[in-house]
């Protein structure tokens, strides 16, 4: 009997794992938001809350999670023609160091800016958690589409990122 449970177990963790692996999510059409959150860590993310600030379909962006020793100006000169966007509309989040850090400083900042619809931009394979944390930190009334940056990531990032997944939902089913 202990056997056919940790089996069974077993066969649902793999099963999920397949689903987690060859579903990722897919990047979103550009539609009308109030602001985008873009979560640091990975390449194009920020290309791509840029891409929507100049279609004109949201107004503010938070990249959260950014170094301390970031200058906005700096940033600023990795991205050629952004110089406006980073002094009218964009606001650098310094406080986050992991997602739930970026999910509760993203809550902060939704409420400062009184923001009811919001745009989630991070990795394919980050974008379950990214999601999981900031749906656990905004009131209901905000909505947020999640906007997916493709990657082509490697098995053990998946699989790390899998069990990083399941971890914090048991935790947090745990209260902690």
């Amino acid at each position: 009997m202990i056997r056919r449970s940790i089996a069974f177990i077993l066969l649902i963790w793999m099963l999920g794992f397949a689903w987690f692996a060859l579903l990722l999510p897919q990047p979103a059409p550009i539609t009308q938001t109030d602001a985008v959150v873009v979560l640091t860590g990975g390449p194009n993310r920020i290309d791509r809350g840029l891409e929507i600030l100049e279609s004109g379909k949201s107004k503010k962006m938070l990249i959260s999670g950014v170094d301390r020793d970031v200058k906005p100006r700096e940033l600023a000169a990795q991205y050629p023609g952004s110089a406006t966007y980073f002094e009218c509309c964009i606001a650098l989040g310094f406080q986050s160091v992991d997602t739930r850090s970026n999910a509760l400083e993203t809550a902060a900042w939704v409420k400062r800016n009184k923001v009811r619809s919001l745009r989630l931009v991070t990795n394919d394979w980050h974008m379950r958690r990214a999601r999981f944390e900031l749906d656990r930190a905004l009131p209901n009334s905000v909505a947020v589409t999640s906007d997916a940056v493709s990657t082509q990531p490697s098995l053990g990032a998946l699989f790390k990122e899998y069990n990083k997944y399941w971890l914090r939902a048991v935790a947090s089913l745990l209260g902690l």
